[in-house]
C-alpha cells in the first residue's frame, strides 16, 4: 500500500520523538533506529484514514515493538561478555530528545539508562513515557493496555527502582570541560592521590568491551581502586596500543548530559567515558569501548567542531 506524501511528512515530523522514546527504552541507538523503521513499515501498511490520532497510534506501535525487543534483549544480556552499558550519545545528537526539564535530562543520563536495566519491560515503558515525555497516565494506559491505576502504580514502583540515593549535579558544556580537564590532569600526574581527591569514597568504574576490546568483567569499587585503574590506563603498553589501533587523542565533551572523556584514533571514537558527578565528587565512571556501540558516535564526531585534543595518550 502506497503512502501519501502528507502521511510520510506526518511520520517524519514524529520521527525525532519516536527515536528518543526508543533510545530510552532500549539503551541502543541502532536498535532504536530499527524499531522506528519497523514502525514506519507498519504505518505504510495501515489504513491511515481510519487512524483517529496518528501520534498516539505511532507511539503505541513503537512502544510495543520496544517491549518485544526488551524481552529478547534480556536473554541476550545473559550471554553478554562482561558488563553491559548503554550506547553513549554525544551532545547534539537528536536522539537524545527533549532536555527542557530536569526529568527529561535525567532520563537520558548514562546512570539512569543503566539503572533502568533493573526494570521490567512494562516498568521501563511507563517510566520513559511519563518521566521523559510527560504522557498522562490515561494515555499510557491506552498504549500499554493497562488500567490508569495500574499505570500509576507501575510508575511509582519504577521510580523507586531507579532511585539510587544520589543527586547528580547538572553541568553545562563549560563546567563539563573543566571537570574533564581536572580529571585528565590528575590521571596523567603519575600519582593516584590527585584522582582519589576527585572521587567519592564509594566511586565505581564500569567498562563495556562487549568481548571485543579488553575490559574488566567486574566493576572497580572504591576511590583507591578506581584511581589505580585510571592511572593504569595512562601507562604505556603495546597491548593497549594494539587494542585501540594507535595512541588516542582525548577530548572533553558531554555525552548523555554528563561530562565525558572522548578518545579518538584517526577520527574513530575508540572510547567514551561518562563521569557521573555529584556535589561530593565523581561517583561513577562509565567507560564504553565496545566498537559496535561507538559507530554512531564516530559518525557524529566527524561532523562536530571538536577543536584540538586536550592530550594524546602515548602507549
Amino acid at each position: 500500500m502506497s503512502v501519501a506524501i502528507g502521511d510520510v511528512e506526518r511520520f517524519e515530523a514524529a520521527r525525532g520523538r519516536l527515536e528518543a522514546i526508543a533510545y530510552r527504552m532500549l539503551g541502543s541507538a541502532g536498535e532504536a533506529e530499527d524499531a522506528v523503521q519497523e514502525t514506519y513499515l507498519r504505518w505504510q501498511a495501515a489504513d491511515i484514514e481510519r487512524i483517529e490520532v496518528p501520534e498516539a497510534w505511532l507511539t503505541k506501535v513503537l512502544t510495543n515493538l520496544c517491549l518485544n525487543q526488551l524481552t529478547s534483549a534480556r536473554a541476550r544480556r545473559e550471554t553478554y561478555v562482561g558488563q553491559w552499558l548503554p550506547e553513549p550519545l554525544l551532545a547534539g545528537d537528536s536522539m537524545l530528545g527533549p532536555a527542557d526539564t530536569a526529568e527529561q535530562r535525567e532520563s537520558v543520563s548514562f546512570a539512569v539508562l543503566t539503572l533502568m536495566e533493573r526494570l521490567s519491560p512494562n516498568e521501563r515503558a511507563v517510566y520513559v513515557l511519563r518521566e521523559a515525555f510527560d504522557y498522562p497516565h490515561r494515555e499510557i494506559a491506552e498504549i500499554l493496555d493497562l488500567s490508569e491505576a495500574s499505570s500509576q502504580q507501575i510508575f511509582h514502583r519504577a521510580k523507586q527502582h531507579v532511585a539510587d540515593g544520589k543527586t547528580r549535579t547538572a553541568v553545562d558544556a563549560a563546567a563539563a570541560r573543566r571537570i574533564v580537564e581536572e580529571f585528565l590532569a590528575a590521571a596523567a600526574s603519575g600519582q593516584t592521590e590527585p584522582l582519589v581527591r576527585l572521587l567519592t569514597a564509594d566511586a565505581v568504574s564500569i567498562g563495556d568491551g562487549g568481548g571485543k576490546v579488553p575490559a574488566r568483567t567486574k566493576p572497580f569499587q572504591g576511590a583507591v581502586a578506581v584511581a589505580k585503574f585510571i592511572w593504569g590506563l595512562f601507562k604505556p603498553g603495546a597491548g593497549k596500543r594494539a587494542a585501540v589501533g594507535g595512541s588516542p587523542e582525548v577530548y572533553a565533551w558531554t555525552a548523555n548530559g554528563d561530562p565525558a572523556v572522548v578518545a579518538v584514533v584517526d577520527g574513530r571514537v575508540v572510547g567514551i567515558m561518562c563521569l557521573e558527578v555529584t556535589a561530593d565528587g565523581i561517583t561513577a565512571l562509565m567507560n564504553q569501548v565496545n566498537p559496535d556501540k561507538l559507530e554512531r558516535a564516530t559518525a557524529k564526531w566527524a561532523a562536530l567542531d571538536h577543536g584540538e585534543p586536550l592530550a594524546t595518550i602515548t602507549f
